[in-house]
């Protein structure tokens, strides 16, 4: 399950815990809260390592720790919520305060008068994420690592005109309680670097190329050393030199290829936001279309949880910050909507069962419906039959950032693609758009590749950022190019 590139993770400890609620067979009893009020409080503490290094002189070199407490209450349909700093020494007085906040907040909303919306429901879980815990590294390791990767690219490598590097590292150590049974402590760690290769055109027009590793854990979990990046580097290398004749995309719709990386995208921002709860009730497309065709039964998508196939996942989420048993929620199935994810407050308005999706980043954030390992599942084609059957399409590799609406109207930058004549790669082509219509473009899929790829460097933003993983196989579609 790791990105090409990161070595395997050392086994983790066990995951203790329970669902309280829960029948023997596994099934969830519906755990109805106090009409009157109900409180719930988190710990959480969020570190950061960020160093950024340009031709080989080291620019950034950050490290941060926040930590704070959050509080929200429910009373008569009405959400109040507060946080402040939080410091050992007056920990209990802090921890009093903000829920005593908190609870005045909604107690003030109340008087607006009681809202027709039934309680926050769903079992609650107890216990602690274990973990093997990340392997750190010195700030001053880190940056010698980083300077040996530059020196050995300048070595290797001529023409180019610079060489950005960056290695993150962000730990979260979370504890939840609440007055209805929630005891959790839950923990989130991830590690990334990113290299970028800036040449020149032919025409003189600057260029660059981009690679990401990503790894569940520490800078020390992730597989980095140069001489392991050798073939990742000439790879990236030879993509520069491609795009230095590249020739401009037409445009279009076109059958394109879409590499995971693209794939993963359009998973993500342009289904599987429509498909959070709370945007369905903020009257995305989705919200009627349940049972309904919206993709190639090529296509089955998923939300998952913690595992897949066996494996351990990039953002192993067990229990969101509600303290919700975390479940995978299949968005699409075989082409058809299936589901929806849902925090307690949207799954009760919606007459549905709470499925872990309520995650908070910061500890001065509200826990918000949010995605945590999105995925299109595999299909039985490989890449080389994907692009032996196109006769004249692109292959898109890499994208640059997205955005997509309620709609799945969708608009991506491709910053890595080529052509495909006759079943061949062709010439690369210059930067790009690739837009449409999500469901469109899904409806349109004819091949699912076979293999799996996984990254957890970036982020997903709605209101405030947050750790996600995604992934999934390659794609066959029909998609709109930006041409010149």
């Amino acid at each position: 399950m790791q990105a090409a590139g990161t070595p395997q993770r050392r086994p983790a400890l066990c995951r203790v815990g329970q669902a309280q609620g829960a029948t023997p067979a596994g099934r969830m009893l519906v755990f109805r809260m106090s009409d009157s009020s109900f409180l719930e409080t988190r710990e959480h503490q969020l570190r950061k390592l960020r160093l950024v290094m340009t031709d080989g002189n080291l620019t950034t070199n950050a490290l941060s720790s926040e930590r704070g407490v959050s509080a929200r209450a429910w009373r008569k349909g009405y959400w109040g919520f507060a946080s402040a700093p939080l410091v050992q020494a007056d920990g209990a007085a802090t921890r009093s305060r903000v829920q005593q906040q908190a609870l005045a907040h909604a107690t003030t909303m109340s008087r607006f008068g009681p809202r027709r919306q039934a309680p926050p429901a769903g079992a609650r879980w107890r216990g602690e994420q274990g973990s093997a815990g990340p392997i750190r590294l010195a700030a001053r390791e880190v940056g010698e690592r980083l300077r040996a990767i530059d020196a050995w690219c300048r070595r290797r490598f001529t023409g180019l005109v610079a060489v950005n590097l960056l290695a993150t590292e962000e730990s979260h150590d979370k504890q939840l309680q609440s007055d209805q049974g929630v005891a959790a402590r839950l923990g989130i760690e991830r590690a990334a670097l990113a290299i970028e290769f800036i040449g020149q055109a032919d025409d003189g027009a600057p260029i660059q190329v981009r690679e990401v590793l990503s790894a569940r854990g520490g800078l020390g979990d992730l597989a980095w050393q140069p001489s392991l990046l050798e073939p990742l580097l000439d790879t990236l290398h030879g993509h520069l030199q491609a795009k230095r004749h590249a020739v401009p995309a037409r445009g279009g719709e076109h059958t394109v290829v879409l590499a995971p990386d693209l794939a993963g995208m359009l998973a993500h921002e342009a289904m599987g936001h429509p498909c959070e709860a709370d945007c369905v009730l903020a009257g995305a497309v989705t919200a009627t279309r349940v049972g309904q065709p919206v993709a190639s039964e090529l296509v089955t998508m998923a939300d998952l949880a913690h595992h897949w196939n066996g494996q351990e996942l990039m953002v192993p989420v067990y229990a969101d910050d509600e303290g919700t048993p975390a479940e995978d929620v299949v968005m699409i199935d075989r082409g058809r909507l299936a589901g929806f994810m849902h925090s307690r407050e949207t799954a009760a308005l919606m007459g549905q069962a709470p499925t872990g999706n309520a995650r908070a980043y910061g500890p001065h954030d509200e826990p918000l419906v949010r995605m945590r390992n999105t995925v299109i599942l595999p299909g039985d084609s490989t890449l080389e039959q994907m692009i032996e059957g196109v006769d004249d399409g692109y292959l898109l590799l890499r994208t640059s950032n997205g955005e997509a609406d309620t709609t799945t109207e969708f608009m991506f930058g491709v910053s890595l693609g080529y052509e495909i004549r006759g079943g061949r790669v062709g010439r690369a082509i210059r930067d790009t758009t690739l837009s449409g219509n999500a469901m469109a473009v899904l409806a349109s899929v004819d091949a699912v590749g076979s293999e799996m790829h996984w990254d957890c460097a970036g982020y997903c933003g709605k209101k405030q950022p947050m750790i996600v993983s995604v992934g999934g196989p390659a794609l066959r579609a029909r998609a709109h190019l930006g041409g010149e």
